[in-house]
C-alpha cells in the first residue's frame, strides 16, 4: 500500500501555492461561518430593545440560527457524499446570501428567526464541509496547517464583523443617537453579510472537486489531475492508488458501519470532542461579549467596541495555532488549551462573584480565555475531526459529530442569558468545570494524528479495543 509507511509523499513536484489557493477558497466558508454567527453579538442589544424581548426570547433570537446549523450539519454529509463537497458549499453560500437579506428586513422576531435559521443551515454545512474539503485536498505534511486555515477564516469573520458592528454602532450613536441603532443600526449589521457571501459564491466556481470524493465516484482520472497539481505526478498516482485500495477493502457505507468495532470508538471520540468544544463556553463569549462587558460596567457602545479586542486576540492566537499544529501536534495543544481555558473561566467567575475586580480585569480574563481557545480548542478540534474517520464514512461521521456540536452550541447559547440573569458570574464556574472534563477526556482518549496519511489514521482505530 502506498501509504503504509510513516511518511506521506511530499508535494515536491506539485504546487503548494495551489493547495493554499484551494484551501483559502474553501476557508471562505469558515469566514462566513464566523461572520454569520458573530454579527448577532453587536445587533442583539438593539434588537432586544426594538422588539421588547425578555431573556428567553433574547436567547431565541441568538440561538435560532443554531437550529438551522443542526439541520445543515445533519444533511451536509449525505448531500456532499452524493453531490460533491464543492456543490454543497455552493448551496451553503446561496443560503448565507438569502439569510443576510432576510435578517436585515424583518418586521418581527418570527421573520428574523426564519431568516437566521436559513443562514444557520448554510453555517452547519460550511462548518463541516470546509475543513473536510481542505483535509481531502491537502498533502499530509501540511494538512494540519491547511485545515487550521479554516479556523483562521472563522476568526477573521468574527473580527471583521466586530469591526463592522462597532463602526455602525459608533456612527449611529454619534449621529442620531441610540434610537437610530435600535431602529436601523442592527439591520445594517445583519445586511452587511451580503458582501462576503458574494465573494464566496464567485470564488467557489473556480475550484475543483475533492480528489477523494472523485475516486469514490469512480472518477480516478479527474482525481489524478487535481492531485497532480497539488503533489506532483508521481505522488498523485501513489495517492490515487492508496485511496482506491482503501476504498476497495471497505464495505459499502451504512449508518450501522459507524458503530462497527473500532469505528464506534472514532465516532465517540469525535462526538465528545465536538461537544466539549462548545460546552466549555466559547460561544457564550463570542455571542454575548457585549452583554458580559456591560455587566462588568462598560457602556453599551463601549462594550461593542471591546469585542474588537476579543476578535483580535482570537485571530492572533489562531495564527499561532496554524504555525505550531504540525510541529507540536494535536494532543499537547488540546491539553494546554483545556487547562488554560478552565483557569481563565474560574478567574472570570471569581471576578463577577466577589465584585473585587473591575471591568478591565474582566476584559483580561475574557481575552486570556479566548487566547487559549484559539490556540487549540478551536482549530485543532476541527483538524482532528477531519482526520480521524476513514474515507468512505468521513462525510457521514463528520456530519454526526458536527450535528452534536451544533446541538451543544444551541443549548449553551439559548440558556446563557437566563443563567446570567439568575446566577450572574457563578455561571462561568460551570463552563470552567467542563474545561476540566475536556482535559481528562483528551488525555485519555484522543489519539495523536500529526503527520499521518488519512488512510493510515484509520488503522489506529482498528488496533484499539472497541
Amino acid at each position: 500500500m502506498a501509504h503504509s509507511g510513516a511518511a506521506a509523499p511530499r508535494a515536491d513536484g506539485g504546487s503548494l501555492a495551489y493547495v493554499y489557493l484551494l484551501s483559502g477558497v474553501a476557508a471562505l466558508g469558515g469566514l462566513l461561518f464566523g461572520y454569520d454567527t458573530g454579527v448577532i453579538s453587536g445587533a442583539i442589544g438593539f434588537l432586544k430593545e426594538r422588539f421588547a424581548l425578555d431573556a428567553v426570547m433574547e436567547g431565541w433570537a441568538v440561538s435560532s440560527a443554531l437550529v438551522g446549523c443542526v439541520g445543515g450539519a445533519l444533511c451536509a454529509g449525505v448531500l456532499s457524499d452524493a453531490f460533491g463537497r464543492r456543490n454543497i458549499l455552493l448551496l451553503a453560500a446561496a443560503l448565507f446570501t438569502v439569510s443576510a437579506i432576510g435578517s436585515a428586513v424583518p418586521r418581527n422576531l418570527a421573520e428574523f428567526a426564519v431568516a437566521r435559521i436559513l443562514g444557520g443551515v448554510g453555517v452547519g454545512m460550511a462548518s463541516m464541509l470546509s475543513p473536510l474539503y481542505i483535509a481531502e485536498i491537502s498533502p499530509a505534511h501540511v494538512r494540519g496547517r491547511m485545515v487550521s486555515l479554516n479556523q483562521f477564516a472563522i476568526i477573521s469573520g468574527f473580527l471583521v464583523v466586530y469591526f463592522v458592528n462597532a463602526l455602525i454602532a459608533w456612527l449611529g450613536e454619534s449621529g442620531a443617537g441610540r434610537a437610530w441603532n435600535v431602529q436601523w443600526g442592527w439591520r445594517a449589521m445583519m445586511g452587511s453579510e451580503v458582501v462576503p457571501c458574494a465573494l464566496f459564491l464567485g470564488m467557489l466556481l473556480l475550484v475543483p472537486e475533492s480528489p477523494r470524493w472523485l475516486v469514490k465516484r469512480g472518477r480516478a482520472e479527474d482525481a489524478l489531475r487535481v492531485l497532480t497539481r497539488t503533489v506532483g505526478a508521481a505522488a498523485a498516482r501513489a495517492e490515487v492508488d492508496a485511496i482506491t485500495e482503501a476504498l476497495a477493502r471497505e464495505e459499502k457505507p451504512s449508518i450501522g458501519a459507524l458503530f462497527a468495532p473500532g469505528m464506534r470508538m472514532a465516532l465517540g471520540v469525535g462526538v465528545v470532542l465536538a461537544v466539549l468544544q462548545q460546552v466549555t463556553g466559547i460561544n457564550v463569549v463570542l455571542y454575548y461579549a457585549p452583554k458580559i462587558f456591560e455587566s462588568a460596567g462598560f457602556g453599551a457602545t463601549a462594550a461593542i467596541v471591546q469585542t474588537v479586542g476579543v476578535g483580535a486576540v482570537n485571530l492572533g492566537f489562531t495564527l499561532v495555532a496554524i504555525y505550531v499544529v504540525d510541529r507540536v501536534g494535536r494532543k499537547p495543544l488540546l491539553l494546554a488549551a483545556s487547562a488554560g481555558m478552565g483557569l481563565s473561566l474560574f478567574a472570570l467567575g471569581t471576578a463577577f462573584v466577589t465584585g473585587s475586580l473591575g471591568g478591565p480585569l474582566v476584559l483580561l480574563c475574557v481575552l486570556a480565555y479566548v487566547a487559549f481557545f484559539a490556540v487549540a480548542m478551536g482549530p485543532v478540534v476541527w483538524v482532528v475531526l477531519s482526520e480521524i474517520y476513514p474515507t468512505r464514512l468521513r462525510g457521514t461521521a463528520m456530519s454526526v459529530a458536527t450535528l452534536c456540536l451544533w446541538c451543544a452550541n444551541f443549548v449553551v447559547t439559548q440558556t446563557f442569558p437566563k443563567l446570567l440573569e439568575l446566577f450572574a458570574g457563578k455561571s462561568f464556574f460551570v463552563y470552567g468545570v467542563l474545561c476540566v472534563v475536556a482535559l481528562v477526556f483528551v488525555a485519555r482518549f484522543v489519539p495523536e494524528t500529526k503527520g499521518r496519511p488519512l488512510e493510515e489514521v484509520e488503522e489506529l482505530w482498528t488496533a484499539r479495543r472497541p
